[in-house]
């Protein structure tokens, strides 16, 4: 289980140098001061997380894309997957047994991979529907938590075992970082081949399902899908979705797919609403965003992670790595651009393409390296403290904001009708009330009720040294 403790510094201080310094002191203070802009961006994230998360619905634009393209919700996974990876290589030089490493990592693979079938499984319906249980037919085994695990535990067994290699702190060159780090990018191209060999290569035959959905119309009426094709990236016939069916099972997949809101089915697209009567089969099909194949394509974003923190180790001087990092991120940026509109790879969140690695990851490291020079440099940190702590209280604003938590314990107490609840009234009095736009309203109330709340409540926390450990 994850912990709640009270500590004195914050649970992971982060070497940033470790430059030659006589008073032992000193030196002690700059090993173990933090890199600020990695809470910040961690708290972007997860903010961004509940933007688009609570309104979304009444703003499709930032939504995720309902198939090709990309939304600002489409930034949020791999975002998190760089932030991860800038901090395994700077969390895990401060432990210098590797089995206390892999014992470290083992352990927190695990408390992600339980709280991610527990929050995202079906278990809690909050803050919608105040029930609890699921149909053990119908638990989604894929999610959000469980692919940050998978890439975690993977690039952090190679950033253990190939310590040797990462002890040496001596500054590298822009271009031999890469090669003392060559064990990373051999596993980056392994998982590219293999994603792309299994993408370009399965044969996706025919295949049908039924609604077991009790609530749906359509309960127990079984569509058919026509496929029989290979090397298609289109929803109905692409690898991706074919190997979750197989080996997760249909009924165990995301049953809201973002491909509802496409054109092709749905009356009101981009909205989410009914589907058209004359929508494809495969419209009313679950299909899961966090499956087994993008998951795999989704280590990259984290490799690519790790490399930036790979800079700040080895890389002592502000403008070096700057130039370093708004390199890579515009070459990424490019590269992706360029695969998406010459229609090689199209940008695809829900099966995790190559070029839309390379699009989110470019961006991440350019947000990355504009928060580094604003706070680490220029220190500018008053304004983004929100963000901060944030950011050192992740795993506790995710649960009980992202995941809808707390707000599902709040819509627990109502005034004779349950719609007549706290939030209703704030968004309906305090918000609705002044702008007459439930769009305009929807998204204040995120900023302010919700995203500013926690952002004050993790400050509280903050302040008495309370972390969420995971």
């Amino acid at each position: 289980m994850s912990e709640i403790k009270a500590e004195t510094t914050h649970h992971h201080p982060l070497i940033i140098s470790e430059p030659d310094v006589s008073d032992q002191q000193e030196k002690s203070h700059l090993k173990t001061q933090r890199l600020a802009s990695l809470d910040i961006f961690r708290g972007l994230a997860v903010a961004l997380m509940i933007l688009v998360d609570h309104a979304g619905g009444d703003w499709p634009e930032i939504s995720h894309a309902p198939w090709n393209g990309c939304n600002l919700a489409d930034f949020v996974m791999p975002f998190f997957l760089f932030i991860v990876g800038v901090a395994i290589a700077l969390a895990l030089k401060r432990i210098p047994d590797r089995a206390d490493a892999v014992k470290k990592v083992i352990f927190r693979t695990l408390k992600l991979l339980f709280w991610g079938i527990l929050l995202q499984g079906g278990f809690s319906h909050a803050p919608d529907e105040l029930t609890y249980g699921v149909d053990v037919r119908m638990i989604r085994l894929c999610g959000v938590l469980q692919r940050i695990a998978l890439s975690y535990l993977l690039v952090s067994l190679v950033e253990i075992f190939t310590k040797d290699v990462q002890d040496k702190d001596q500054s590298v060159g822009r271009f031999s970082i890469f090669r003392l780090y060559c064990w990373h990018w051999l596993m980056a191209a392994c998982v590219l081949v293999v994603y792309l060999a299994l993408l370009y290569g399965t044969y996706v035959p025919d295949w049908q399902f039924t609604i077991i959905n009790k609530d749906s119309a359509d309960y127990g009426k079984v569509f058919n899908v026509t496929c029989g094709v290979r090397a298609k990236l289109n929803p109905p016939c692409n690898a991706v979705g074919y190997i979750d069916r197989k080996v997760l099972g249909i009924n165990h997949m995301y049953h809201h797919p973002a491909w509802r809101r496409s054109k092709a089915c749905t009356q009101d697209s981009p909205f989410e609403g009914p589907l058209r009567k004359d929508a494809p089969s495969w419209c009313h099909a679950p299909f899961e965003p966090e499956g087994l194949l993008s998951s795999v394509s989704s280590i990259l974003s984290t490799i690519i992670g790790v490399h930036f923190g790979h800079v700040i180790i080895h890389t002592k001087g502000h403008l070096a790595r700057l130039k370093q990092w708004v390199t890579m991120g515009f070459a990424l940026l490019i590269f992706g651009l360029t695969l998406h509109f010459t229609n090689a790879i199209p940008l695809n969140k829900q099966l995790y393409t190559l070029s839309y690695v390379c699009v989110t990851s470019g961006a991440a490291a350019l947000v990355f390296s504009a928060i580094y020079a604003l706070v680490d440099i220029w220190n500018l940190k008053y304004p983004f403290l929100p963000l901060a702590w944030i950011g050192m209280n992740a795993m506790l604003v995710y649960v009980m904001a992202a995941e809808g938590i707390f707000a599902g314990f709040i819509n627990g107490w109502y005034y004779g009708d349950p719609h007549n609840t706290l939030p209703y009234w704030i968004k309906k009095h305090a918000f609705l009330g002044v702008w007459r736009s439930r769009k305009v309203s929807t998204i204040l109330y995120v900023i302010f009720v919700e995203i500013l709340f926690w952002g004050l409540v993790t400050g509280i926390l903050h302040r008495f040294g309370i972390y969420w450990k995971l």
